[in-house]
């Protein structure tokens, strides 16, 4: 994800890419050839070239360390999702941001892939009823220190509260480990503040990729697949079952320019950033409370255990 991110900071407009910091050798010799920026071992020397901003796309266990080692410096700083590997550590890291007095934007990007934008917009001023999303594809080769529900399930939901306006205050989480050594599987429930009632379907078991997000409301119900970008809803329900449907108009940005922009834009302005620190750790204590309160359960264990509900 790092390379990703110096792919898109050297071509935005009003920035300069000062350099890239990865212990990897064949990423800074890729960096250094490729766009033509120094490349440096340890984010340390990174640091001491004068940088404004960071972003930081280390393993998570890196970012409290990385982050408060960066604001300590006065820099403003982008931490991709999850803020930390705690709740404690992401706070740690908001009060160290608001103490210093820089600009602290955690990267969910996953609120600025176009069609996530379009369904916001489609579903804004409604009442919504229910949320669901399905977030699937293959087993990861990179990924060792998490499970899904880091991984995959905190994008959704932070989605889910974004969405609504609305903190979850109920989870009911079933996990499995099938194939991996963490949950490879996870079917989350929620309730938000609001009443909203919504669900994850997760997994590292499907062949192939698939983001969709439905949206029913007391008017409409908003369909997206966050892959192609194709956005449709349905509304005008009749009593004898029939009803009308149109195609929403989606963009077309790159997802990580859009938030790259938009964190440049709030440091350079001063205004909130668009994903603050305290979203980013709302959504990293209920996957948290997910892990915590259901343990992850084998292939193999009995299936008549009943679920937890665990009340906010």
């Amino acid at each position: 994800m790092g390379s990703n991110h110096a792919r898109v900071l050297a071509g935005l407009p009003n920035a300069q890419l000062i350099g890239v910091a990865d212990p990897d050798r064949g990423q800074r010799d890729l960096v250094t050839r490729v766009l033509g920026c120094p490349a440096v071992t340890e984010y340390e020397a990174l640091l001491q070239l004068g940088v404004d901003a960071v972003s930081i796309a280390a393993p998570t266990h890196l970012h409290h360390k990385i982050a408060l080692d960066c604001i300590g410096r006065g820099i403003h700083v982008l931490v991709e999702k999850p803020i930390a590997s705690t709740v404690e550590e992401g706070r740690d890291i908001i009060a160290a941001a608001k103490k210093a007095g820089v600009t602290l934007m955690v990267g969910h990007v996953e609120r600025f892939n176009p069609a996530v934008t379009a369904i916001k917009q489609a579903i804004r001023g409604e009442d919504i009823l229910s949320i669901g999303i399905t977030r699937v594809g293959p087993f990861p080769p990179r990924m060792s220190n998490v499970g899904v529900v880091i991984d995959l399930a905190v994008h959704d939901i932070d989605l889910i509260q974004w969405f609504t306006d609305s903190d979850i205050v109920e989870v009911q989480p079933q996990l499995s480990s099938a194939v991996a050594e963490r949950e490879d599987i996870a079917l989350l429930q929620f309730r938000t503040a609001s009443g909203v009632l919504a669900h994850i379907n997760t997994n590292w078991l499907t062949p192939f990729k698939a983001r969709n997000v439905t949206v029913a409301t007391r008017g409409k119900y908003v369909m997206g697949d966050l892959l192609t970008r194709q956005v449709t809803e349905c509304f005008g329900f009749q009593p004898d079952g029939a009803y009308s449907m149109r195609h929403v108009s989606v963009g077309h940005d790159e997802p990580l320019r859009a938030e790259l922009l938009a964190f440049i834009d709030s440091v350079r302005t001063g205004k909130p950033a668009a994903v603050t620190g305290e979203e980013g750790v709302a959504s990293l204590e209920i996957a948290t409370r997910c892990l915590e309160h259901r343990p992850a359960v084998s292939a193999s264990a009995s299936r008549n255990q009943s679920p937890r509900r665990i009340a906010g």
